[in-house]
C-alpha cells in the first residue's frame, strides 16, 4: 500500500508538472515583430510575405502577434506603402479564397506603421507595446527586430534598441541581420565588436538566405538519412570532386555603388557558397537537431579549408560593367573598374590543421540574457575556439572543390553536384548496357537549388547509386519530362525528388528564428572563420586585372576554367577584341619576360605567373645540372608567402624534378613549434612536401624546438644545424639559395642593426625579428654567399619602394642586409614582379 501511496503521489506531481508547462505554452504571451526598413525592396518583396507565414503557422498555438513595419519616411507614406504590400500578400494554394480573404484581413488588423528615427521614437515604441500587452492582458514573450537596413545604420539602430526598446525581464530579444556582414576579415570584425556591445551572441541571428533554401536546408537531412549507403561513399575515396555554382543572367545594373565594394566574390562566394560548402564536407553530427552540434561541426569545418592563394582563383568582368559604374557612380571616361563580376575558385580541405588562439575571436558582452523558464529550452552555449588543437579531415584530403558565380552568364540556375569516380569497367559495348543503371554510366548526387533546366528545386541520385529517402511528407518523386536531360544524361537516369510545397526562403527562415533554430544562421565565429579563408585571397586579387567577357551565350568558352593540383586558370587565351581603346588596363599577354640588370646582376621582370614558371624552371635546370654532375642536389629555401606559389608551381608542373636526389635546407625559420602554421617548414611542409617524394632523410629542418623548449641559446641548435651544413653539404656550398626581400630590406632573418649573421665565421644564427613572433633562427649572409647560385624573389607592390631604394644603395648590409647578398663565386639572379619593379 505504501508503494502504491507513493506511486500516486509521483503521478499527481508529474500531471502537475506537465500541466503547468502546457498552460504555460497555453499563454507564452504576446511576441512583438518589429520590422527595420519596412518600406524596402527587400521587405516588399520577401518578408511581409514570410511574416504573414509565420502568422499562418503559429496563430492559435499559443502565441498573440503585433507587426510593426517601420521606416524613416513619414507616418503617411509608410501607411500608403504598407497598405499595398499587405494587399499583394498571397496565401498557400490550397487556401480557399474566403479564408485568404479572412486570414489576411487578420494580418492587416496586426500590422501598423511606425516611424523609427531618433532615440525618443524607438523609447515611444517600446512603451506603445508594453501599454498594448498590459491593457490586452498579456504577458510579453519577446520582441524580434529584423533590420533590413544597410550595414551602416546597424550600430545606431543597435544602440537605440539596446537602450529604449528592449523588452522587459522575462522577456527574450531576437534581433536579426542581413549581410553583408563586413568587406575583410578586419571590417567584420569590427562591426562584431561594435553589435556585441549592445547584443549577446545568442540575441543575434545573421541571415543568409540560401541557408533556407529548400534544397539547401535539405542537404543535412539528407545525408543523416542516407547515412548507411553514404558511409563508404562521402570520402575522398569515392568522390571525384565537388562543384557549388551560382549562374545568373541579370548584370549588376543598378547595383553597381554595391559591387564595386564586394564584387562577387562578396556578393556570393563568401557567403552563399561558403556555407553550402560546410554542409557539405563538414563531419555529420550523431544528433542534427542539436543546433549547437551542427555549428560546432561546421566551425570545424571552416578551420580545416587550405588558405588560398592568388593561383586558387580565376575571375572575369563582364564588358558593359565599367560604362555601368562610370554612369551610375559618376566617373569619369578614363575609369577603370578590377571589380570582378565573374569567379571561379578552386578549395582544398587539409588533411590536419593547426587552429591557433587569436585567429577567431569570442566576443562577450555585459548585456544580459533573459533567463529560460523550465518549459523552454536553455539558451545555447556559444561555440568557442580553444588552445591549439587539430582537426584531423582525411575524408576530404585531395578532393577539388569548385566554387563558382557570375552576372551576365548564359543561363540562371544553381546547384550542388557531387561528382563520383568512374570505378567500374564494362565488359560489354553501350548499347548492351541497362539503361540508367549500369556503373559504367556517371554516378553523382545534385542538389538543384533552382530555376535552369528544371525550373525548381530537385534532389537528384544517379539510379546506379542507390536509392534515396527523403521524407514523404514533404518530398515527392518528380515526374517524368522527355527529352530533358541533366549534366549529359536524362531525367530518367536519375532518382529525382522535388518538394510536395514549394516555400520561400524567407518564410522558412523567419520560422526557424521564432523556433530559435540558430543552425540555420551563421554565428560570429564562423563568420570570422570565413574572412580568414577569403581575405588573403581578396587582397591579392585587389590589383588584378579581370577577364573581359562580352556576356550571356556571347561568352562561348571564354570563361571555362581547369584545374591542375591547387592551380586554376582559364582554358582559353582572351579574346584581343575585348581590350578596348588605347587607355584600357594592360593585359598579362602584353607583356613579354623582361631581362635586364638589377644591382650589376641579372634582374628577370615579368607578371606573377611566369616569373614564378621562369624561376621553377631554373631551379629545375639547376637542380637536374647538379644531379647529373654530383648526384645530389642542395637547395636552401626561404619561408613567408611570396615562395608559395613557386611550391605549388614545382609540385603540380615539374614532374621531372630529381627529388630523389634532391636534400631540401631552410634558409630561416620562426621560433615556433614546427606544426605551427607560423612555421616556414609547415608551409613548406603544406605547398611542396605533401606533393612531393623526396625522402624523409633528405628534409632539414631548422632544430628551433627542443626539449620543448623554443631556441635555447643552452640547446645550441643553431650550432646543431651549422654542423649539419658542413656535414652534409660539400664546403657548405649549397646549390641553389632562394632568398626574398622585405620592405625594410632585410633576407631570410637578417633584419637591419643584427648583431649577428652579417658577418663573421658562423653559418647559422639566432636573430630578432621587428615582428611577432621575434625570435628567429637564420643562415648568415657568409654561408648564404657560399652558394653557387642565388635566387631572390621579389614580388608585389609593396616591394617598390625598398626595391627603388636598393637599386641605388652600396654594400650596406648594417642598414639593408640585402645589400650584402652577393655570392663569392656564384651567380646572383633577382627574380622581380612588373609591381615590385615597375609600380
Amino acid at each position: 500500500m505504501k508503494h502504491a501511496g507513493a506511486w500516486n503521489m509521483l503521478t499527481v506531481a508529474v500531471c502537475m508538472a506537465l500541466l503547468g508547462c502546457l498552460q504555460a505554452q497555453e499563454l507564452q504571451g504576446h511576441v512583438s515583430v518589429i520590422l527595420l526598413g519596412a518600406t524596402g525592396d527587400l521587405a516588399r518583396k520577401y518578408l511581409w510575405q514570410g511574416l504573414f507565414q509565420l502568422y499562418l503557422e503559429e496563430a492559435g498555438k499559443g502565441h498573440s502577434f503585433r507587426f510593426h513595419g517601420t521606416a524613416l519616411t513619414s507616418t503617411k507614406q509608410g501607411q500608403e506603402v504598407i497598405a499595398k504590400v499587405l494587399e499583394s500578400l498571397s496565401c498557400p494554394r490550397d487556401t480557399a479564397p474566403s479564408r485568404c480573404a479572412e486570414l489576411k484581413a487578420q494580418f492587416q488588423q496586426l500590422s501598423e506603421y511606425h516611424r523609427l528615427k531618433t532615440p525618443e521614437d524607438y523609447l515611444a515604441l517600446s512603451k506603445d507595446i508594453e501599454a498594448r500587452v498590459q491593457h490586452e492582458g498579456l504577458r510579453e514573450a519577446g520582441r524580434i527586430f529584423y533590420f533590413s537596413v544597410p550595414p551602416f545604420a546597424y550600430a545606431e539602430i543597435a544602440r537605440s534598441i539596446n537602450s529604449s526598446c528592449r523588452p522587459g525581464p522575462g522577456a527574450w530579444l531576437r534581433v536579426v541581420l542581413e549581410k553583408p556582414f563586413g568587406r575583410d576579415h578586419r571590417s567584420a570584425q569590427q562591426l562584431a565588436t561594435e553589435l556585441g556591445s549592445f547584443f549577446q551572441e545568442e540575441e543575434m541571428y545573421r541571415v543568409d538566405h540560401y541557408l533556407g533554401k529548400q534544397v539547401v536546408a535539405q542537404i543535412l537531412p539528407f545525408r543523416d538519412q542516407n547515412r548507411k549507403a553514404l558511409d563508404g561513399l562521402w570520402n575522398r575515396h569515392h568522390v571525384e570532386r565537388v562543384e557549388i555554382i551560382m549562374k545568373e543572367t541579370v548584370d549588376a545594373e543598378g547595383r553597381t555603388s554595391f559591387y564595386e565594394e564586394y564584387g562577387v566574390i562578396g556578393d556570393v562566394l563568401q557567403n552563399h557558397l561558403t556555407e553550402i560548402l560546410m554542409l557539405v564536407a563538414m563531419e555529420l553530427p550523431l544528433n542534427l537537431s542539436s543546433s549547437e552540434a551542427v555549428l560546432g561541426h561546421k566551425l570545424q569545418a571552416f578551420q580545416a579549408l587550405r588558405g588560398l592563394q592568388r593561383g586558387s582563383a580565376v575571375v572575369g568582368q563582364y564588358q558593359a560593367y565599367r560604362g555601368q559604374v562610370r554612369r551610375e557612380l559618376q566617373k569619369p571616361d578614363s575609369f577603370h573598374s578590377l571589380t570582378p563580376t565573374f569567379a571561379g575558385v578552386l578549395v582544398h580541405i587539409t588533411s590536419t590543421v593547426p587552429v591557433t588562439p587569436g585567429v577567431l575571436v569570442h566576443i562577450t558582452s555585459t548585456v544580459p540574457l533573459p533567463q529560460a523558464s523550465p518549459c523552454t529550452s536553455p539558451p545555447l552555449s556559444p561555440v568557442t575556439p580553444g588552445v591549439l588543437v587539430h582537426i584531423d579531415n582525411l575524408r576530404w584530403e585531395g578532393v577539388p572543390f569548385i566554387l563558382m558565380s557570375g552576372k551576365a552568364l548564359d543561363e540562371r540556375v544553381g546547384y550542388v553536384r557531387i561528382l563520383f569516380k568512374d570505378q567500374a569497367y564494362c565488359a560489354q559495348s553501350e548499347k548492351r548496357w541497362v539503361p540508367a543503371q549500369s556503373h559504367c554510366l556517371p554516378q553523382q548526387i545534385i542538389f538543384y537549388i533552382g530555376h535552369g533546366e528544371l525550373g525548381g528545386p530537385a534532389v537528384l541520385v544517379s539510379r546506379n547509386l542507390f536509392r534515396p529517402s527523403l521524407p514523404s511528407a514533404s518530398w515527392k518523386e518528380v515526374e517524368g519530362q522527355p527529352g530533358l536531360r541533366l549534366f549529359g544524361r536524362p531525367l530518367s537516369d536519375y532518382y529525382a525528388y522535388s518538394p510536395v510545397r514549394e516555400q520561400d526562403a524567407y518564410s522558412i527562415l523567419i520560422s526557424r528564428i521564432f523556433h530559435r533554430r540558430k543552425d540555420s544562421f551563421i554565428t560570429m565565429e564562423n563568420l570570422l572563420a570565413s574572412w580568414v579563408f577569403w581575405t588573403p585571397l581578396l587582397d591579392s586579387l585587389a590589383h588584378e586585372v579581370p577577364r573581359l567577357y562580352p556576356g550571356g551565350a556571347e561568352n562561348g568558352h571564354l570563361l571555362d576554367f581547369e584545374f591542375s593540383g591547387s592551380h586554376l586558370s582559364f582554358s582559353q587565351p582572351p579574346l584581343e577584341q575585348l581590350v578596348l581603346g588605347p587607355d584600357s588596363a594592360p593585359m598579362p599577354s602584353d607583356f613579354q619576360v623582361l631581362r635586364a640588370k638589377y644591382r650589376d646582376s641579372p634582374l628577370i621582370s615579368a607578371w606573377p605567373e611566369e616569373l614564378i614558371a621562369r624561376l621553377a624552371g631554373d631551379i629545375e635546370a639547376a637542380a637536374v645540372q647538379a644531379v647529373r654532375r654530383f648526384g645530389k642536389f642542395h637547395l636552401a629555401l626561404s619561408g613567408g608567402s611570396s615562395p608559395v606559389a613557386l611550391f605549388q608551381q614545382l609540385a603540380m608542373g615539374h614532374y621531372g624534378f630529381p627529388w630523389a636526389h634532391t636534400h631540401l635546407w631552410l634558409v630561416d625559420e620562426r621560433c615556433v613549434p614546427l606544426w605551427d602554421p607560423e612555421s616556414n617548414f609547415q608551409g613548406l611542409q603544406a605547398h611542396l612536401l605533401q606533393h612531393v617524394r623526396v625522402p624523409y632523410y633528405n628534409v632539414h629542418p631548422m632544430p628551433v624546438h627542443q626539449r620543448q623548449r623554443l631556441c635555447a641559446e643552452e640547446d645550441q641548435g643553431a650550432q646543431a644545424y651549422a654542423e649539419e651544413i658542413s656535414t652534409v653539404v660539400t664546403n657548405s656550398s649549397f646549390d641553389l639559395v632562394l632568398l626574398g626581400m622585405g620592405t625594410d630590406g632585410h633576407t631570410a632573418s637578417l633584419f637591419p642593426q643584427s648583431p649577428v649573421g652579417l658577418d663573421g665565421k658562423q653559418l647559422v644564427v639566432l636573430t630578432t625579428s621587428p615582428s611577432s613572433p621575434h625570435r628567429r633562427m637564420s643562415l648568415s649572409l657568409p654561408v648564404i654567399n657560399r652558394a653557387h647560385k642565388v635566387a631572390v624573389l621579389v614580388m608585389g607592390r609593396m616591394k617598390r619602394e625598398i626595391a627603388m631604394l636598393v637599386s641605388r644603395v652600396g654594400r650596406e648590409p648594417r642598414k639593408w642586409p640585402i645589400s650584402g647578398v652577393l655570392p663569392d663565386s656564384g651567380q646572383l639572379v633577382w627574380y622581380m614582379d612588373y609591381d615590385a619593379f615597375l609600380g
